[in-house]
């Protein structure tokens, strides 16, 4: 065994520990705190505001949602599985192509929803409605083409 043999596991396990130290950071949010940034393209009329991580990057990350009564979340799916939490108010939320209230189940404040990746999906707001989308990123809506289902 080499004399360097015990040095070189007391450095491995400092720095093992201090990656999980970063890791283990505290992180907090209060509602007054966060940060809502209107959103753009098929996400105009929401806001967002970021928990944790980067939703736009490779990793994992938390979001919120706010949308106004009535806007609606047009037909599209996800790279990654999507873990929805509804926060405030009510989620209709639909599988397919189309929007159509019809079929649409009705999620108050508390429920969740996990979403496989590549489910043809689309929500609309019942009331002010937050939702929290919890997943793997980049965390973006490609929308369904007319027809591809």
């Amino acid at each position: 065994m080499s004399r360097y043999t015990p040095l070189v596991f007391v450095l491995s396990l400092i720095a093992a520990g201090s990656v999980v130290m970063a890791a283990s950071a505290l992180s907090y949010s209060t509602p007054n705190s966060l940060s809502w940034v209107a959103g753009t393209g098929p996400s105009k009329g929401s806001t967002s505001a970021v928990l944790s991580g980067n939703p736009a990057k490779t990793g994992f990350a938390i979001i919120r949602v706010k949308m106004p009564d009535g806007y609606s979340n047009p037909p599209h799916y996800h790279a990654h599985p999507e873990y929805i939490t509804v926060m405030q108010g009510t989620l209709l939320f639909g599988t397919g192509d189309k929007i159509d209230k019809s079929k649409a189940r009705v999620f108050p404040a508390g429920s969740f929803i996990s979403v496989p990746s590549g489910l043809h999906h689309w929500s609309m707001a019942r009331g002010e409605t937050i939702e929290q989308v919890a997943g793997e990123g980049p965390q973006t809506n490609i929308p369904v083409k007319h027809g591809s289902m």
